[in-house]
């Protein structure tokens, strides 16, 4: 313990009786009165005081999405919006700031305030794709935020056209190795995670496919149903209503487990390509600096927030799976497939300048 120059701890002692009614006890200082003044001594001896932790949120708070209205990232953003809205009781605002791959969207907000009243909707896509896609990004998906939770995940659906005469793993992977080089599949641009997923794949089978990216997974669906291009590792979302009437042909899921949006439709790793798993997440972060306590505070409402029946199914439905983590969870997971992506960017010689 420092204390005040000049004032040994026995003056000091005296000072603190005389002022405040404090009696030394073998339990250390109890605070009998005049709490202030007892306060501002102990803050001049340098003893340290426990901050207590401010009420949070007391007023909106922006949530940057770096993806346009409609889409898969923003419904989640909007869903858990929504949650933390009603569990706090303050607004929280969708601001869709798309562009760029991502990067416009992203670079607000690292450069925003770190009040906890900017949070951003990351994914797999802005802090692990697109930093190592890119020559240089406006931002460091590390030291630029500070992880919140995750939110949700959603595995890739393998899906053909329906002509194409396989319903498996194994068969596609049998009717590729016939024809190396001449089956193609489609995504929705290029560095996408419906194209990395297709890469992970060729290396897990040995196959030899060509990448067509489109402009947009809607516009990619759309080519694979018309044939111009076999098949496609696409989000639940662009393309779950085309494969339950039958437009398209699910074959398989590259999540861990089956999901429960299409219980029938295998894993790829139970079809006969053990280990194989990669899924879309999408995660809250905060720019770097933000307070612990709001940090805290938006961990534990999430947390509990998709525990919620209401939006567990609200986001089911859409073929995502809800799910919390704690920040060291996620920035662990962002670290992983940042190093991941990068490995698999450099060895396919893939960059997007």
């Amino acid at each position: 313990m420092r204390f005040v120059a000049g004032m040994n701890q026995g003056l000091f002692m005296d000072s603190l009786r005389a002022q405040s009614g404090i009696r030394c006890a073998s339990s250390g200082l109890r605070v009998v009165s005049n709490v202030m003044g007892v306060s501002l001594l102990l803050v001049a001896a340098g003893v340290p005081l426990a901050s207590a932790q401010p009420a949070y949120p007391v007023k909106p708070v922006r949530v940057i999405v770096p993806y346009p209205p409609g889409g898969g990232n923003d419904i989640i953003a909007r869903a858990v919006a929504d949650e933390l809205t009603k569990r706090t009781g303050q607004n929280f605002l969708i601001d869709n700031r798309p562009g760029a791959s991502t990067i416009i969207g992203t670079e607000i907000a690292a450069k925003s305030a770190a009040d906890g009243y900017n949070v951003f909707v990351s994914s797999q896509t802005t802090l692990a794709i697109v930093p190592n896609l890119k020559r240089s990004v406006p931002y460091d998906p590390v030291r630029d935020f500070d992880p919140v939770s995750m939110l949700a995940t959603q595995p890739y659906l393998l899906v053909v056209h329906p002509s194409l005469p396989v319903t498996t793993v194994k068969q596609l992977v049998a009717l590729a190795k016939a024809q190396p080089g001449k089956l193609a599949f489609g995504s929705p641009s290029l560095g996408t995670g419906g194209h990395l997923s297709a890469e992970l794949f060729k290396i897990a089978t040995g196959v030899d496919m060509f990448h067509v990216p489109y402009k947009g997974g809607a516009q990619a669906a759309v080519e694979v149903m018309g044939g111009h291009v076999s098949l496609m590792f696409a989000t639940f979302s662009s393309v779950h209503a085309f494969a339950v009437t039958g437009k398209l042909r699910p074959i398989a899921v590259t999540s861990a487990k089956r999901s429960p949006a299409l219980p029938k439709v295998p894993t790829i790793a139970e079809s006969g390509v053990p280990g194989f798993e990669t899924v879309q997440w999408i995660a809250m972060s905060v720019p770097r600096g933000t307070p612990k306590w709001a940090v805290d505070r938006l961990n534990a409402e999430i947390a509990a927030g998709v525990k919620s029946p209401e939006l567990r199914e609200r986001l089911s439905s859409q073929g995502y799976d809800p799910e919390s983590s704690t920040p060291q969870q996620l920035a662990d997971t962002i670290k992983v497939e940042y190093a991941r992506f990068g490995k698999l960017i450099k060895s396919i010689g893939l960059k997007d300048d």
